[in-house]
């Protein structure tokens, strides 16, 4: 212990001098360095995306004079070599009401709170999860998960029907390929029709080919070939027969010689 009134006083230690009522220095704690945080999960995603795209590219056709031509996968519009048409290469995402007229070669999303009243829509792939008012033609594929009634006419390379679905189509659908999980009811014309396990079909079919998984359900008029064959056209052309004269069954009889007069 110090005397109070000493101005300064020495360290029994190391022999320094110092003064006992100087201000102490204050402490200085190490401040542990937070690592930055993680990236989150959506953003590694999307950047996976946006690299994806970059590499990828794809071959699309004009919607005008149908010339094919190759194009990156970032790029979100382009112009036919041919005929100058505009490309739109966007996908859309559509989550309340939306009439305008969709013509793309990108992909449509219509969320179960979606409205889709467009008259028209084109594009390469289709989720439809909402309420689809106008016509749909699909590129490749059109993935139906929704419950209700669907007015417009579909067609597409490929038709899923999910389990979950349960779709009455008021027109016609046509497709190459129809995969049935869930429940339908209407027309359809196709290459081939499978209807799985727990799926239901009721309507008139013209394909040709159907398969009913064990614990599906089919119900309606089935026409196997093609719709507009007549009954004339299933007969193969026969060339008439040249009518022969029927050979007599008589011998020849030898001439009498005339009695002499």
């Amino acid at each position: 212990m110090e005397y109070a009134a000493a101005k300064s006083s020495i360290c029994r230690q190391c022999g320094r001098y110092f003064s006992p009522f100087a201000p102490k220095p204050g402490l200085k704690l190490r401040v542990r360095e937070e690592a930055p945080a993680a990236p989150a999960s959506s953003s590694i995603l999307g950047k996976f995306e946006d690299f994806w795209k970059r590499q990828r590219s794809s071959v699309i056709e004009c919607f005008e004079c149908k010339r094919k031509q190759q194009v990156c996968g970032t790029a979100t519009s382009t112009i036919c070599p041919a005929c100058s048409a505009h490309i739109d290469l966007r996908d859309y995402k559509v989550t309340s009401g939306f009439s305008r007229t969709i013509r793309t070669r990108g992909d449509v999303h219509l969320t179960g709170k979606g409205d889709l009243g467009s008259s028209s829509v084109i594009c390469r792939s289709a989720l439809i999860e909402g309420r689809l008012r106008g016509n749909l033609h699909c590129d490749d594929t059109a993935t139906i998960n929704f419950a209700g009634k669907i007015p417009g006419r579909i067609s597409a390379r490929r038709v899923i029907v999910e389990r979950k679905a349960d779709i009455h189509c008021f027109r016609r659908l046509k497709a190459e390929n129809i995969e049935i999980k869930g429940r339908m009811s209407g027309e359809i014309i196709a290459q081939t029709v499978t209807i799985q396990k727990k799926g239901a079909l009721e309507g008139d079919v013209t394909a040709r080919a159907i398969t009913v998984e064990k614990g599906g359900m089919f119900s309606g008029q089935l026409v196997i070939g093609r719709a507009d064959l007549m009954q004339g056209e299933l007969l193969q052309e026969q060339k008439p027969d040249v009518e022969r004269v029927p050979e007599s069954d008589f011998s020849p009889v030898a001439q009498r010689p005339l009695p002499a007069t």
